[in-house]
């Protein structure tokens, strides 16, 4: 046993004795060992120097940020509901970028007088320009500030868009094409950082409003650019695509408020590398990804083939009908709110259960009587919207649970994800309706909806985050009953090793038995 020491009288401490002595210190000792409030006000005087070092007055050095959207770590800006609906509005301008020149291919050809295959590149270079950015500048979401991160991307969209609009060459129209696509990923850094501003019991709602608002975007470019064409020249749209543009960029400067960067210490190709990791190493995020690479498959495979079928026998529609099938996707961004409310109250797994059981259904009413009954089209469309959504929401609310540090990198992945299901379900899907005809086109379909089942089905609700098959921690479906529990767990965790504690104290007490209660060490004293 260590020799004990016999103390008698205070201690004059210095920090050096106070360092040194593990059995006492002296209340008038010096206030940065003893008096707690002094060490409370010092953290947070640390705190506001540390605020104060974070705060930035100004965006790119010259204009000023709104001084309530600065950086405050004691009173941070509040996610509210204009600030989501912005979100939202800002997805919908913004994402448009990418399908104006859809329905605009026949005045390009005319405009620029080339071949319509010439033409047929741009869709496929906006597209292409938009994965590029979704590899390459989503993920810089956890590395630097968002506020100037956005800002930027949406003031360069606007220059491409201005070039669109006037340039009289082809070739540079093309690579401007590129280049929109490219810098149009505002939406995919709003997504996480809804995520993150938005409290938990609201986190899938206020997911829902941003996805809303960029599928809003898809059906409405192509109406706008569409009905505008007819009258005026194509470049009308791009003109007022600059306006809309520069609306969102005065509004997001508006409302959008600024936080220092999510990890410090990190380099861009640390991010990069780590989505590569993420992307193999996650299984909650592949278990994501294989389901919404099939789902975006599906999805896009009957959209695309339902323009054929619809203007084929038995229904011989013309254009202008078959494009009011488009409208019916308003009603899933209409029910987008009920759909993250209703998610909010559930463990994202059996949302996306739910969904996907729903698509199900759908798909196999789509085999079963799509070129039979055009009643039968209807209510798929109608299933289809919102059940994508609804999946769409609770897979994007899971993964983003799986890290607070990493959500623009784990959102690159399945988005990406989504991406190449849009690609092999255009490709293969189209192949397939030419070839073999509607019913074995949504066949294929209905075989991606039950692969993702089945790849929902292996692994459970409550699985730890290494995981990779089974089911762990019951199965209770309600998202405050868990979250009870784990609170309860933990407040359980916490008295055991309070009481383990205590009982080692107790075990030593014998051995210092000889020392006074006013000279042993107390948290209060240290």
């Amino acid at each position: 046993m260590a020799e004990e020491r016999q103390i008698n009288g205070p201690l004059s401490a210095s920090p050096t004795t106070a360092a040194t002595d593990s059995f006492s210190v002296d209340p008038t000792a010096s206030p940065n060992v003893t008096d707690s409030s002094y060490i409370h006000e010092a953290k947070s005087e640390e705190n506001k120097d540390s605020s104060r070092r974070s705060e930035r007055r100004r965006d790119f050095g010259l204009v000023p940020i709104p001084k309530s959207l600065r950086y405050n770590s004691e009173k941070p800006a509040h996610f509210g509901l204009l600030m989501n609906i912005v979100f939202g509005l800002a997805s919908t301008f913004v994402v448009a970028n990418l399908y104006y020149c859809q329905p605009l291919l026949i005045q390009f050809s005319i405009s620029f007088d080339v071949s319509y295959d010439e033409v047929s590149r741009i869709p496929t270079l906006v597209q292409a320009g938009y994965a590029t950015g979704l590899l390459l500048i989503t993920p810089l979401g956890d590395l630097v500030r968002r506020r100037p991160l956005l800002l930027l991307t949406i003031i360069l969209a606007i220059a491409v868009t201005i070039g669109l609009s006037i340039t009289r060459s082809l070739a540079v129209f093309e690579a401007l094409c590129y280049l929109v696509g490219a810098f149009s990923v505002a939406p995919q850094i709003l997504i996480p950082l809804a995520a993150d501003l938005a409290p938990p019991d609201r986190r899938a709602s206020s997911i829902s409003i941003v996805l809303s608002g960029l599928l809003f975007g898809v059906l409405i470019a192509r109406v706008i650019a569409g009905v505008i064409a007819q009258f005026v020249t194509w470049r009308v749209v791009y003109y007022l695509a600059i306006g809309a543009q520069v609306a969102v960029l005065i509004a997001l400067w508006a409302v959008l408020p600024d936080y220092p960067p999510k990890n410090k210490g990190i380099t861009y190709i640390g991010i990069l590398l780590s989505m590569a990791k993420l992307a193999v190493t996650e299984p909650q995020l592949i278990q994501a990804c294989l389901i919404s690479l099939a789902s975006s498959a599906c999805f896009t495979n009957f959209w695309v083939t339902l323009t054929f079928l619809l203007g084929g026998p038995p229904y011989h529609y013309s254009t202008l009908v078959i494009g009011l099938f488009g409208l019916v996707g308003m009603f899933g961004v209409m029910m987008s709110p009920l759909v993250g409310r209703t998610i909010d109250k559930l463990i994202p797994w059996y949302a996306t259960l739910f969904a996907t059981g729903c698509l199900l259904v759908m798909q196999g009413v789509y085999t079963a009587a799509a070129g039979l009954n055009i009643s039968a089209v209807i209510i798929v469309c109608l299933g289809i919207d919102v059940g994508r959504q609804m999946q769409q929401v609770s897979l994007t609310t899971a993964v983003y649970g799986i890290s607070e540090l990493m959500r623009a990198r784990l959102n690159a992945v399945l988005i990406l994800s989504l991406f190449i299901g849009q690609v092999m379900g255009t490709a293969v899907g189209t192949k397939v309706f030419i070839e073999h005809g509607w019913r074995a086109s949504a066949a294929l379909s209905l075989g991606w909806t039950g692969w993702q089942m089945i790849i929902l089905l292996l692994r459970g609700p409550h699985c730890q985050r290494y995981t990779w098959f089974g089911y762990q921690g019951g199965t209770e479906w309600r998202k405050d009953v868990v979250m009870e529990g784990a609170r309860q767990a933990a407040e359980e965790e916490g008295r055991k090793d309070t009481e383990q504690g205590d009982a080692e104290k107790g075990d030593e007490g014998p051995r210092s038995s000889n020392l006074s209660d006013e000279k042993r060490v107390t948290p209060e004293t240290v």
